[in-house]
């Protein structure tokens, strides 16, 4: 499925394929809620970095998340890359160097319309933030951090994928 986003003020726009378009993991972790969180989570879709076309570039600021302190006090940063307007400030995609031929648009930052999942997984929920109060679906699956399942995998096991 082609999907095109952009940040809030327009500066950035960008499009990908993506062969798992659908919005079901909610992240509650901090480093999510704090940088692209609405309703205390963040929902990232998966998609193939080699397809990702951007206009506006030049406005892209680049987050490594800050995982906690080295011995000696430096910080010690994630290898993930949170892609986000420098302008605005809308955060738009995860891209990390381990998985190069991924890219994870936030759902939050998509302007096509995105498919209804049959079900949602809740991650991190240890993580999350005690006003915060998850919508548990009864078909939906819980987990204190994350689970084995990848997007990869969750939509293959429902026969979601977008092979076109």
């Amino acid at each position: 499925m082609l999907l095109a986003g952009s940040c809030h003020c327009q500066a950035v726009r960008f499009e990908l394929h993506s062969s798992h378009p659908y919005p079901f993991n909610l992240c509650y972790c901090s480093i999510c809620r704090k940088t692209a969180g609405g309703g205390g989570f963040a929902i990232n879709l998966g998609g193939d970095h080699a397809s990702l076309k951007v206009k506006g570039r030049e406005h892209l600021r680049v987050y490594r998340a800050k995982l906690g302190r080295h011995a000696d006090g430096t910080p010690i940063e994630s290898e993930g890359e949170r892609h986000f307007c420098g302008l605005c400030g809308s955060a738009l995609w995860l891209w990390d160097p381990r998985w190069p031929e991924l890219v994870h648009p936030h759902a939050s930052a998509i302007d096509t319309d995105l498919p209804v999942p049959p079900e949602r997984t809740h991650l991190m929920l240890g993580s999350k933030a005690s006003w915060v109060e998850p919508a548990i679906g009864p078909r939906d699956q819980q987990f204190d951090d994350y689970p084995d399942e990848s997007i990869a995998a969750w939509h293959d096991r429902l026969g979601l994928t977008d092979r076109s």
